[in-house]
């Protein structure tokens, strides 16, 4: 599906990425997580092609993002954080980009724009920021591409489109397509991104499933503090303490929150990795 081999990038004279590699099979809702500055949303435009790495090979779809051929830009939609929108109708923003999607369902299109709550009457300049971003996502769910691309996707919607957001995104999912989704809101995500691949100073850290990390490590919280020698991770929560633990017996299996699977990684990447692919 996606393939970047000792990937280099820079701005100017800041190196990005040195000799980054990472496999992405399809038909899975990948999250991308990493901290402010890592490197998520290069790497995506990589991926759809908008930016050309400096030295390695990427392989999206069986084509090279950097040629930009229409064989590979019929089968991405890459919805960003920051977008424009012209001051024209829903129909006529159809009418002009619909036929660069040979796969678009005009029946789906409206199924999303109609769980979301638009309203067609208005102009796309008229909507606001979270309104917007509803008709983008409700466009680029119908577009039936192989491959999705978000970023930062609930950024602007409020709490009720948040969950219509996870339902309609799980709905349209098929073994077929891959989703894509970087996002600093991992709680808004949890029960919908799967497997979870972590940026971190340039460097993929991280690349499992949830199944992955489950099989290996329990989550825990516990009113006093562990021991370091207790678990892998620690940290303070409201209530007591969050651990992380090697995973002992056969049903001492539990859910890991996100947020703290990502503190742990990112304090000790080589060391959650090693823990978690030592038994994959």
């Amino acid at each position: 599906m996606i393939k970047l081999t000792d990937v280099s990038f820079n701005y100017s004279k800041t190196k990005l990425f040195n000799e980054l590699t990472i496999d992405i099979p399809g038909g899975n809702i990948y999250g991308l997580l990493g901290m402010n500055g890592a490197g998520k949303t290069t790497l995506l435009k990589i991926i759809s092609g908008q930016l050309y790495v400096k030295s390695g090979e990427a392989d999206v779809l069986g084509h090279n993002p950097q040629k930009r051929e229409t064989g590979l830009l019929e089968q991405i939609f890459y919805l960003p954080e920051e977008f424009y929108l012209p001051n024209i109708e829903l129909k006529e923003y159809l009418l002009i980009n619909v036929p660069f999607y040979p796969n678009f369902d005009k029946a789906a299109f409206d199924r999303y724009t109609k769980s979301f709550g638009l309203d067609f009457s208005k102009k796309l300049s008229e909507f606001s920021y979270g309104q917007k971003k509803k008709f983008l996502l409700s466009f680029g769910l119908a577009s039936n591409t192989s491959l999705l691309i978000l970023d930062e996707p609930t950024n602007g919607l409020d709490i009720p489109s948040k969950s219509q957001f996870r339902r309609t995104l799980a709905s349209a999912m098929t073994d077929d397509r891959t989703f894509i989704i970087s996002t600093h809101q991992v709680r808004d995500m949890e029960n919908l991104i799967d497997p979870i691949i972590i940026l971190n100073e340039g460097k993929v850290v991280f690349n499992n499933s949830l199944n992955e990390v489950t099989s290996a490590l329990t989550l825990s919280v516990t009113p006093a503090e562990p021991k370091d020698t207790e678990c892998v991770f620690k940290e303070k929560v409201p209530g007591g303490w969050s651990a992380l633990k090697i995973r002992e017996t056969e049903d001492s299996e539990t859910n890991v929150d996100l947020e703290t699977l990502f503190n742990a990684v990112i304090a000790n990447p080589v060391s959650l990795s090693k823990i978690i692919n030592q038994g994959v």
